[in-house]
């Protein structure tokens, strides 16, 4: 291992910070799609950094007991989407605000998960397998930094299809026509309870399968503190990506870029000022909600829903 840092030498930091990019960036990509895809209908789910962990604790729960991985992320994404579901029925009440029904519902998904999860902490379930595209290399580090795991080529290639999805089916046309205006879409004869009921359901589908990663790939075990954060900073994610699907993958990809800096630097030898450059993802984080908070720019491609806060 020695000598292959040796050999790569201030190339092992634009590798590793690759590498962690597509780690790290994996569950900011599920969970910002499918926060994309209900923010698209007219609702914001606030909820998904309930939905992230309960998809953690479900998948590696699941994946320990039946010794399939892949059966874990199908019951996480499951979980995701009740989740989603009990979020939309709280939301079609008449009165109830999007925001607190969220912030309620991931108190309670966070609570369940943990509650179940206790028994989860030491045993150790099976881990998805990583595609090995560093095949081709001698050295241990490169083969290391370019094990892809599997749950990220899905989601490059869900992002585009999203985003045709939006533009090309009308499926897609329903969805944005309730979002940028219920009333319109009531006139056209369009469900909106309905077809935001089956977005919010598919974004918790998405929140899930991120949660299944953390639990089943990176960091591949199950604790409390697994998450982060990282259901939260989705939201502020899909504002800066313009609620446009493709812009969420690049996204997360420089979220996971910034959390895997401080990590790569010490690789090589530098490790001063590392919990500073640590916590370089949470002040991305503040500078966005900053720089996206001004009137100009906060609406910008915002479906319209959003912006008039409704509580129906």
């Amino acid at each position: 291992m020695e000598s292959s840092l040796t050999e790569l030498g201030w190339l092992t930091v634009p590798l590793a910070v690759l590498s962690g990019a597509i780690r790290v960036g994996t569950p900011f990509l599920f969970v910002s799609l499918g926060e994309c895809l209900t923010e698209r209908s007219g609702r914001i789910n606030i909820s998904l950094e309930g939905t992230l962990v309960m998809g953690a604790m479900t998948g590696y729960g699941t994946a320990y007991l039946t010794g399939s991985p892949w059966l874990g992320v199908l019951a996480a994404a499951c979980a995701g989407a009740l989740l989603g579901g009990m979020h939309s029925l709280l939301c079609s009440r008449p009165g109830v605000d999007h925001i607190a029904a969220g912030i309620a519902l991931m108190l309670f998904a966070t609570g369940i998960a943990f509650f179940f999860g206790k028994p989860l902490i030491q045993p150790r379930a099976p881990q998805l397998p990583d595609l090995p595209l560093g095949f081709w290399s001698d050295l241990n580090v490169v083969q290391a930094n370019l094990r892809i795991n599997p749950l990220f080529v899905i989601g490059v290639l869900v992002a585009p299809v999203m985003w045709w999805a939006f533009n090309n089916t009308r499926w897609g046309l329903y969805l944005r026509t309730v979002g940028d205006s219920a009333e319109a879409a009531r006139a056209l004869g369009l469900g909106v309870n309905g077809t935001r009921a089956m977005a919010t359901m598919i974004g918790g589908f998405f929140a899930g399968i991120g949660g299944a990663f953390l639990s089943l790939s990176y960091p591949g075990i199950w604790n409390e503190g697994l998450s982060s954060g990282q259901g939260l900073m989705a939201v502020v994610l899909v504002i800066f990506a313009r609620w446009h699907p493709v812009r969420c993958l690049w996204a997360a990809l420089l979220f996971g870029g910034a959390s895997a800096l401080a990590p790569a630097l010490q690789s090589v030898g530098i490790s001063s000022g590392y919990h500073l450059i640590t916590a370089a993802p949470y002040l991305l984080t503040l500078i966005l909600m900053i720089v996206t908070s001004s009137p100009e720019r906060s609406l910008r491609g915002a479906p319209a829903e959003l912006a008039l806060n409704r509580t129906d």
